[in-house]
């Protein structure tokens, strides 16, 4: 499971010269907590590149009534290119977390720029590719793996994030001894697929094993060793 994007952004992958001709196609634009980027369902189709903040990227679920988050878009990443290059309705809603810069491309423009410029047209399928396979293994996972095999492999994953993480380890405070994920339930919830009710008897279970510790809209991380056990399945 993995809900960040690809190590290697879009934006930092380019060259100088390319980073500046892509920049120059757009305008940049502000974004306040919570505000849509995209909607899934809308036919538009612009793409943005995140200057600075993050994002998530989440779609309705089948009973349309839960949101399942898919991913965590930062700096550098490119978002909104599939409705731009096939012209269909958006995927996916992409919603700010915090305030989100970013720099708005024309789905015309983006593809002609594309058409000319075959490197970074390259690096467009590279991240495409990366983010389908991605899925695909999410979808494994909400289909094989139990809401506690879940819980602890999103923890994992996002206790280890970069200190510039929508949901970043903090130092740790008076009296704690590992990485700190700060997020509510129902937020997790949404990063896995569950109910808040289901993930909150996953956490009762790992705080009964020491394994977290939570509060409000923290987890902390107490066992990261036992908790990447349990991610791959492992019993004691």
């Amino acid at each position: 499971m993995g809900l960040l994007g690809d190590e290697l952004a879009f934006g930092r992958a380019l060259t100088a010269p390319e980073y500046e001709s892509v920049m120059a196609l757009g305008h940049r634009k502000e974004y306040t907590a919570d505000t849509p980027l995209l909607t899934e369902g809308d036919r538009t189709g612009h793409v943005f590149i995140v200057l600075r903040g993050w994002v998530t990227v989440s779609q309705v679920t089948d009973r349309g009534t839960t949101r399942l988050i898919l991913g965590l878009r930062g700096p550098g990443e490119l978002l909104g290119e599939m409705a731009a290059l096939d012209q269909h309705p958006r995927s996916a809603t992409v919603r700010a977390l915090g305030t989100v810069e970013a720099t708005v491309i024309g789905g015309d423009a983006f593809r002609r720029f594309l058409a000319t410029h075959p490197r970074v047209s390259g690096l467009v399928i590279r991240q495409l590719t990366f983010r389908l396979r991605s899925a695909d293994q999410e979808r494994s996972a909400l289909a094989s793996l139990t809401v506690l095999q879940r819980l602890a492999s999103r923890l994992t994953e996002l206790s280890r994030t970069a200190p510039t993480g929508p949901y970043a380890p903090s130092a740790p405070g008076p009296g704690a001894t590992g990485a700190v994920v700060h997020l509510a339930q129902d937020e997790l919830a949404a990063t896995v697929g569950a109910t808040r009710e289901a993930v909150a008897k996953a956490l009762r279970l790992l705080r009964t094993q020491k394994i977290v510790r939570t509060g409000t809209r923290m987890v902390e991380i107490l066992d990261p060793a036992l908790l990447a056990l349990l991610a791959e399945g492992h019993r004691e």
